[in-house]
């Protein structure tokens, strides 16, 4: 009996904070970085699906699949944030970035699509973060929402900041139809195929 060898791999992780999204680095300036090749043996051929950067953390699907990338951060898939952000974010200011804002991009002036944002009841259930952010000492702060289904480099944070709220704790915690739910800083998991 033969036994089935898929052609590609895909993973599902909860990137932690501190980790750049690649695998490891020929670059001696970054050398003290951390790189997801130390979470887990991953195959020849990884890619991540939409970068997260250095100080953003959460979901984050790797594949070895380029059609499967492409799809994913086309902007026919949604990706939703959770962002802590500075203040109490205030109702003009969710209208302003649900709108769309005006952020620097490659040097240039750039309007965000509208997306979907709306503040969070209460904190989300998330797992504590390993760098300490600030605390109410300091001033108030709000969780929001925010769902794009476009990726520009370091997005979320520029567009919290264009609205005069800057962005303290960045989580992505859904992508398409696959959430974080419990996963904890760190965990891969290996899946079949994405149902996104």
């Amino acid at each position: 009996m033969k036994v089935f060898k898929p052609t590609y791999r895909h993973f599902v992780t909860y990137k932690p904070y501190g980790y750049l999204s690649q695998f490891k680095s020929n670059d001696s300036k970054q050398q003290s970085k951390r790189f997801l090749g130390e979470l887990y043996d991953f195959p020849e051929g990884i890619m991540s699906i939409g970068r997260l950067d250095e100080k953003s953390e959460g979901l984050l699907l790797l594949t070895t699949d380029g059609k499967m990338s492409d799809y994913i951060n086309s902007q026919k898939v949604d990706k939703e944030y959770y962002a802590l952000v500075d203040g109490d974010i205030t109702d003009e200011a969710i209208e302003k970035l649900s709108a769309g804002v005006e952020i620097g991009f490659d040097g240039k002036k750039y309007t965000t699509k509208p997306c979907k944002v709306f503040k969070l009841n209460a904190a989300p259930n998330l797992p504590e973060r390993s760098k300490k952010i600030r605390d109410a000492r300091h001033g108030p702060t709000t969780w929001v929402s925010i769902t794009l289904n476009e990726g520009k480099f370091r997005q979320v944070r520029k567009m919290t900041s264009a609205v005069g709220f800057p962005t303290l704790r960045l989580v992505r915690v859904r992508v398409g139809s696959i959430h974080l739910n419990s996963m904890q800083v760190g965990d891969v998991v290996e899946v079949e195929h994405f149902n996104v």
